[in-house]
């Protein structure tokens, strides 16, 4: 009986076409992905093990560096016209005569550190060049001209009736002078209730917060 040759069939694979989607995979993520951008003020914060993450929509972010210089910023991601009233309050009661570009420019103004006199000068660099531009601080020291009151107020103003997180992002070389004078920023706008920001850190091991970590 004659035999049926079977013909020899190669084992290798061909790699080309994996290579081809390995490499439009990589593609994918380096164009999709939004990398966290460089910080204003570079603040090196105290640790905690606090178990709470604090969303920053609604926020006035009140931070303070390593020379003890006051910075502010205020997130309003669901409504931007709420920057627009606190800097239109800010410019009538300071009497300041900005300009609606300025007014403008505002919105897109990341962090603000200057006292008010100087705040016309800020606001006349684009927002993308004022990383280039040395900010003094707000002043805050000087108990009859603490100017954070001024901001605290608007704010507060601005989000009546909605829920505004103070939230205090302090470096650890910052003086208590200066902290303090933050804290009596918010005092005198009635606002007792604040989150410092500080950096995680793992649990002390067999505590509550300690296992309930190892859950998630």
């Amino acid at each position: 009986m004659p035999h049926v040759k079977m013909a020899r069939k190669s084992t290798d694979t061909d790699m080309t076409p994996f290579v081809d989607i390995a490499f439009l995979i990589l593609s994918f993520f380096i164009m999709a992905t939004k990398f966290k951008p460089p910080e204003p003020v570079p603040v090196t914060t105290p640790n905690s093990v606090s178990s709470d993450i604090l969303k920053e929509e609604n926020a006035m972010l009140i931070t303070i560096d390593k020379d003890s210089k006051v910075y502010v910023s205020i997130s309003a991601k669901k409504d931007q016209e709420k920057l627009t009233t606190i800097i239109e309050g800010i410019n009538t009661t300071r009497n300041l005569g900005l300009s609606q570009a300025q007014i403008q420019n505002f919105k897109k103004t990341l962090i603000i550190g200057v006292p008010f006199n100087s705040l016309k000068g800020l606001l006349d660099i684009p927002a993308d060049r004022q990383g280039t531009y040395t900010q003094p601080g707000i002043p805050v020291l000087d108990t009859l001209n603490n100017e954070l009151i001024w901001w605290v107020g608007e704010a507060k103003k601005a989000f009546a009736g909605e829920k505004l997180l103070y939230l205090i992002k302090g470096d650890n070389n910052s003086k208590y002078p200066t902290f303090e004078a933050v804290i009596n920023a918010l005092r005198k706008n009635e606002e007792f209730k604040y989150n410092l920001v500080t950096s995680q850190e793992g649990a002390p091991e067999g505590t509550e917060l300690f296992f309930e970590r190892l859950k998630n």
